[in-house]
């Protein structure tokens, strides 16, 4: 469940990076606010990237 949680977040948080700095270099393709999806992207992004390197998932069994 941890690992589905993860890549769930680090999806999310890579789009959102990419829109965030493509608004903020480039044409806005959201109505956001290009800095702060790009700050969120960023606080997505490493937390599931974070996530995925603890590997406990409660699904395993040994």
């Amino acid at each position: 469940m941890i690992k589905v949680a993860s890549l769930i977040l680090l999806v999310i948080g890579a789009v959102a990076l990419i829109l965030g700095v493509l608004g903020i270099f480039g044409k806005d393709l959201v109505s956001v606010n290009s800095y702060a999806l790009t700050i969120i992207g960023l606080v997505f992004f490493l937390s599931g990237t974070s996530m995925l390197k603890q590997r406990k998932d409660t699904d395993e069994t040994r």
